[in-house]
């Protein structure tokens, strides 16, 4: 009975013009403090976007939220009414979905039975077919995607197709708020503009959206505020349109951020690597580049445009068809990993997680793996210099951890991909091909990539170059010299970054232009 009028009374003091109210929310593992005194408001039909570094405690608050974790001090309200998820699915049965960036779907069942998948609808002892049609159809009814027909095997379909389906078992539920964690981290383009018009719809629909995100373009087109977290803390809630990127960076960081893409004064020298006519077997048709040492080189380009591809091919992962490459202004005719290796080439796979990493070691045996020949004699690897060598890297690059012995699959995103980058170092290459190397990480940790490759770059003793693959073209224009377009294979010639425009780099992209010059130049 007291417990029931505690709760009328609280209920009585919640404003219903709030869709989610979360206060002091706390959450300890052992000794480590993930949420310290988190405060959220989310409005009814708000987009409202969360944004911090990774380990600010962004996925712990909305584990809190979907009922994942319990949360060991603090109080949540659903449209005015005590909330307090059991499990997910509880939380989803209440009114909250969470949309992951690392989709759940059962690629072996149907599109119906994925968006009904746990919640079937049942008659008897047997499944009310006909009422799961009912339910998907009414779901997939938001998207207007032509994909998306209710008997086709989900496993069949595309990630963006996929995420819907995941969006689609929120809505047939009656979800009233949903969590989008980094929704746009593996969609193409025109992927990307769909979702965010589905985002708007849901929005003038009254559903309300949680949106986390590192890209703070997408925080700008879709959010109305935003909350920052750090160190497990809500720092501050502002209005998006009030508030500058800066301002945004230097509260989650802690610090003023004067300038995200540092660029030094930068000392362009001979030619060190001239790709002339490369082809692979499939992709890339037609690459030619020239690469000086002190340069950094972007490529654009869409997806599935031969980018990586081209990357492969260069550091002999893929089979060369046709072509000559150049190093130091000798011919290679040695196109293999090891071979690059040696010759001062190194590179960094989009994913560092399959390709990039060995998730099971230590950051000191990720960073030295490479070049263990240096760290010992006759044959045998010393545990002392490895240590010296990696702890050296962990500091210069700002990498968070508790030592060189910690297992780099611990580590936040963004700290392993400084590990990564530190390997390519510590081999001590002069070229350092780059696949995507900001992808999944927070803006804190691009900023310190960023200062890194400047300072390689900008060495006024040994200047290192970079040849750098991205799909956010603010990042290319910020960090590299020259730029270019990867479009059906075929690559065209790098451009100074001052003398093209991002409008120049889409119009090749999708093929409405050959050359990569600005037309106003013309």
């Amino acid at each position: 009975m007291l417990l029931t009028a505690l709760r009328t009374m609280t209920q009585e003091k919640m404003p219903t013009t709030t869709r989610l109210s979360m206060q002091g929310i706390r959450k300890t593992f052992g000794p480590t403090i993930a949420l310290g005194h988190v405060d959220l408001e989310v409005l009814p039909g708000e987009v409202h976007a969360l944004v911090g570094e990774n380990g600010a405690g962004k996925s712990t608050l909305m584990k809190v939220l979907s009922g994942a974790h319990s949360a060991d001090a603090g109080v949540m309200f659903l449209d005015g009414v005590p909330y307090q998820p059991r499990n997910p699915l509880h939380a989803r049965a209440q009114g909250v979905g969470m949309i992951y960036q690392e989709l759940s779907i059962a690629p072996h069942l149907t599109v119906e039975e994925n968006i009904v998948l746990g919640m079937e609808p049942m008659l008897g002892p047997f499944v009310n077919r006909r009422e799961m049609r009912n339910r998907a159809m009414e779901a997939l009814a938001h998207f207007d995607h032509p994909d998306l027909q209710p008997n086709r095997l989900a496993g069949t379909l595309s990630v963006s197709a996929q995420q819907l389906i995941e969006i689609g078992r929120s809505l047939a539920m009656g979800c009233k708020l949903l969590v989008f964690d980094e929704p746009t981290s593996s969609l193409a383009q025109k992927d990307i503009e769909r979702l965010f018009l589905l985002i708007d719809r849901l929005k003038a629909q009254g559903i309300s959206i949680v949106y986390i995100s590192h890209f703070l373009e997408e925080v700008k087109r879709l959010a109305s505020r935003l909350t920052i977290l750090r160190d497990g803390s809500a720092i501050a809630t502002r209005d998006v349109a009030s508030t500058s990127p800066e301002e945004i960076v230097s509260l989650m960081v802690g610090r003023d951020v004067n300038d995200l893409y540092p660029r030094s004064e930068r000392m362009r020298g001979e030619p060190i690597l001239e790709i002339n006519q490369l082809a692979g077997k499939s992709k890339p048709q037609n690459a030619s580049l020239t690469l000086h040492r002190g340069e950094v080189i972007g490529i654009a380009g869409l997806v599935g445009s031969g980018r990586t591809e081209f990357l492969r091919t260069l550091f002999g992962l893929d089979a060369v068809a046709a072509g000559e490459v150049k190093i130091s202004n000798v011919i290679s005719s040695n196109n293999s990993p090891a071979a690059r290796w040696k010759q001062g080439i190194g590179m960094l796979s989009e994913n560092r997680k399959e390709e990039g990493l060995a998730l099971g070691l230590s950051i000191a045996d990720n960073i030295t793996l490479s070049s263990l020949d240096r760290l010992g004699r006759l044959g045998y690897v010393s545990p002392a210099e490895m240590k010296s060598r990696s702890a050296r890297w962990i500091e210069k690059l700002g990498i968070k951890c508790q030592g060189p012995q910690q297992r780099i699959g611990a580590l936040s995103g963004g700290n392993q991909q400084k590990a990564a980058l530190a390997r390519l170092l510590e081999h001590d290459v002069d070229v350092l091909l780059l696949d995507e190397p900001t992808r999944g990480i927070d803006i804190a940790a691009k900023a310190r990539l960023y200062e890194a490759i400047d300072e390689i770059v900008a060495d006024p003793v040994r200047p290192r170059s970079v040849i750098v693959i991205s799909s956010y073209l603010p990042e290319l224009f910020g960090i590299c010299d020259r730029i270019a377009v990867m479009s059906r294979g075929v690559l065209t010639e790098a451009m100074p970054v001052h003398e093209i425009t991002a409008e120049d780099v889409m119009r090749v992209a999708t093929g409405k232009s050959d050359t990569l010059t600005h037309f106003s130049s013309l």
